[in-house]
């Protein structure tokens, strides 16, 4: 298991980190413990707020670790050539996570956009110095109608027109020479067209896959799972359930697509990734927390998330006519969820006014609601903060300290 010693230790190894612990810069550990002494967010009139909802970007996804934050304040320190880094994380990423190949991207949709721009380019520098314009290139995705998503724009970005299909006779007559790549989105179960056989016809007609993953751990053994069933690309959010950086990404699989997306890719001047930039803070983050994901105990981690829903479950169902079940979504959240309901005409309360009385209350509380009442998430909740939002749900659903729509 990873503690935190050997977490120092292992950093004091790596070639591109070298002297963490010892080294000639004035900078100690102690200034990692320096309390911090104002309170920024209340100088701005930003309020912060218990998250009872999940990983959501717009939410500020996840808190990020202590050994990420060490990670970070050390790489702030020093300086350091960003291609020697980039290649050292990758090769430290590609192993914990068993592919060929990874880097870390800024966010998950630069990771679609740089992965789409690598299968068009190869390592032809002057494809990379054209995108988006495709003239000569090939310039065709191909994805399941039902897995259309808005942030396909990453991916169309790069001057692709996207070719929906829906059955496995669609997919093939949709294969031309202007096929470059199939689009697979993971954090949708619908689709005729399911992961295994998705690969197994791109690979009996030669064409690339990647595979959008972006909030799909837990569970960890995602992070190997697609790759290892075959997908070229796989896409990860580093800033949601791993807990690395918000601004972090993960794109992992082939070599040689690896390669040439990191060639699209910041710090190269004359491509589509340019703007993309990762800086050393948030690379050396990205993979101290995937050291410190994969090697935690999972199963007591899953244990806590479900004694923190059974807390909140048990606390509103003594409120008469709400109801409440623990279930785990399918993908995307994939942990013990607290789906609360009631008759909004008989108790003159709908979702959205749940909603805003948690927010606006003492403390903030950030939740969901939805036509089937609340979706409470406590997988981003701080120790102790079940509790609080168990007793503050508690009373809105009684009627007190709320307002209604």
């Amino acid at each position: 298991m990873w503690s935190r010693r050997r977490f120092l230790e292992s950093l004091s190894t790596l070639p591109m980190v070298g002297g963490l612990i010892g080294g000639s810069t004035a900078f100690t550990a102690s200034a990692l413990a320096a309390p911090v002494r104002r309170d920024y967010f209340k100088e701005l009139g930003v309020r912060p707020f218990i998250n009872a909802a999940g990983t959501y970007t717009d939410m500020t996804a996840s808190l990020m670790l202590p050994e990420v934050m060490q990670a970070i304040n050390y790489a702030s320190q020093h300086f350091v050539m960003l291609n020697e880094l980039h290649d050292r994380v990758g090769e430290k990423i590609a192993a914990l996570v068993r592919c060929e190949a990874a880097m870390v991207s800024c966010g998950a949709a630069s990771a679609l956009t740089l992965g789409t721009a690598g299968v068009l380019t190869g390592t032809d520098r002057d494809k990379i110095g054209r995108i988006p314009n495709l003239e000569t290139m090939k310039s065709e995705v191909i994805i399941q109608k039902s897995h259309r998503f808005g942030y396909d724009r990453a991916v169309r970005s790069c001057g692709v027109r996207l070719v929906e299909v829906e059955t496995r006779d669609d997919l093939e007559r949709a294969i031309n020479d202007k096929t470059a790549m199939m689009l697979y989105y993971n954090n949708n179960s619908g689709g005729q067209i399911q992961h295994q056989e998705f690969v197994e016809l791109a690979k009996k007609h030669g064409i690339p896959t990647m595979n959008d993953c972006a909030a799909d751990v837990p569970p960890v053994e995602n992070l190997w799972k697609y790759t290892g069933m075959g997908f070229d690309l796989v896409v990860f959010s580093g800033g949601k359930g791993i807990r690395g950086p918000q601004s972090a990404g993960l794109l992992l699989g082939r070599k040689d697509l690896i390669q040439a997306a990191r060639m699209n890719a910041s710090p190269n001047g004359n491509a589509i990734g340019r703007g993309m930039k990762v800086n050393k803070e948030e690379m050396l983050g990205m993979l101290v927390a995937l050291q410190v994901c994969v090697e935690k105990d999972q199963a007591q981690e899953w244990r806590e998330w479900e004694r923190r829903a059974e807390t909140i479950r048990k606390s509103v169902v003594a409120v008469p006519g709400v109801t409440a079940e623990i279930h785990v979504p399918e993908v995307a959240n994939h942990v013990p969820t607290v789906r609360v309901s009631w008759d909004a005409e008989e108790k003159k309360l709908t979702s959205r006014d749940v909603v805003t009385a948690l927010r606006e209350g003492e403390p903030s509380i950030g939740a969901l609601g939805g036509r089937r009442g609340l979706e409470i998430a406590v997988w981003m909740m701080k120790p102790g903060e079940d509790k609080i939002v168990a007793a503050r749900l508690r009373e809105v659903l009684e009627g007190q300290g709320r307002k209604s729509s």
